[in-house]
């Protein structure tokens, strides 16, 4: 079960992040986990193959998606943090150009692992991906992450088709931060407040800060055990969600003033969007990356079942976000746009006109309703 400590007198009940570098340390950390050994199938036999690899790599790429939120990039940097602290060269890196770390996730520690994706090798020894959705979210790493011989994905939206060698995907994990944390566990890995920053600022992400229907018990378990290496909580939430830039302000006016509501839409349940032009976000000095909870907010109205916030990169391209209340799937009609998320919020990225994406998205919620 995540979050379990590892067994006593073994290699992985050291409590230790560091000595556990060799194969043979990680082998015998996958001897005293519960269960037969030699009938394991299916998911457990899947995280027994990827700690081995973990366990015979000596250098570990760790790539999470095109404009990381807080559980792709926090996810990111603690497993880098855990693999530094046993004894691995680590790289973390995502595929934008220019790479651009969002203001809101600027605390959280490991970022010195960071590098762009033209260091990362063009044949990594072992890349793993954190919270990867599809192939297209690897940007510019693409190429790189496929040429690797091991190839894990860490991942928890249920639109994820399995690409890689190895597919660690828990559609009912709340958050990548939560396979994250089951993967330390493997490697014998003990919470610090570094490591538990990076992966409370993941789950408090995803589930809206333990708003959304994914937060289970054990989802607050986890919190509670990532509280209680001393982190606070308080001035992550703040940073996460109560800080922004006047400029901010200021696009968000326009955004909400270009609003649109449509109560015929989604099959009579309403839906609400508006879009962000990037010449805004110059005015401003906004980056794409900041508006990101601007979807937050105008899911708001109690009229409309689904939300849409479109914003314009440089080149024109409109990466949209939506976000359903419960009667509509929005996983499945950001598919067919070429997305893909989870059944209450998913995105998607489109090269064509506003009026042009806004009507392909409404002819595809028509399909998505439960």
């Amino acid at each position: 079960m995540a979050g379990e400590p590892a067994a006593a007198g073994s290699a992985a009940g050291t409590g230790s992040t560091t000595g556990a570098s060799s194969t043979d340390t990680v082998e015998g950390a996958l001897a005293v986990l519960p269960g037969p050994r030699a009938e394991e199938s299916g998911f457990e036999l899947l995280w027994q193959q990827v700690v081995a690899e973990i366990g015979r790599a000596r250098s570990i790429d760790l790539i999470c998606h095109i404009c990381p939120d807080g559980d792709a990039l926090g996810s990111a940097l603690a497993a880098g943090l855990a693999l530094k602290g046993l004894g691995k060269e680590v790289r973390v890196s995502f595929g934008d150009d220019p790479q651009i770390v969002p203001e809101s996730l600027a605390f959280l520690p490991g970022q010195e692992l960071i590098v762009p994706a033209s260091a990362v090798p063009d044949s990594p020894e072992l890349v793993l991906c954190f919270d990867v959705a599809a192939e297209s979210r690897l940007g510019l790493l693409h190429d790189k992450a496929f040429a690797a011989p091991v190839l894990v994905v860490l991942d928890h939206h249920a639109s994820n088709p399995g690409f890689g060698t190895h597919q660690l995907i828990d559609p009912d994990a709340p958050a990548t931060a939560v396979l994250v944390d089951e993967l330390l566990r493997r490697l014998g890995v003990e919470l610090d407040q570094a490591l538990a920053t990076c992966l409370y600022t993941g789950v408090a992400t995803d589930t809206g800060s333990f708003r959304y229907r994914a937060t289970t018990p054990a989802t607050h378990e986890l919190a509670g055990r990532l509280l209680a290496t001393g982190i606070r909580h308080d001035l992550i939430s703040r940073q996460l969600w109560d800080t922004s830039s006047f400029g901010y302000l200021k696009v968000l006016a326009g955004a909400l003033d270009r609003a649109v509501y449509e109560p015929d839409a989604a099959e009579g349940l309403g839906l609400v969007w508006t879009w962000v032009p990037y010449q805004e976000l110059v005015l401003f000095s906004v980056t794409v990356e900041e508006i990101e909870g601007l979807i937050d907010i105008l899911r708001r109205p109690a009229e409309a079942e689904v939300a849409l916030v479109l914003k314009q990169d440089p080149d024109g391209t409109l990466r949209g976000s939506s976000r359903s209340k419960g009667a509509v799937d929005v996983a499945a009609a950001c598919a067919e746009l070429g997305g893909g998320g989870h059944v209450y919020a998913a995105g998607f990225s489109a090269r064509e006109d506003v009026d042009v994406v806004v009507r392909r998205f409404r002819a595809a919620l028509r399909a998505g309703r439960d």
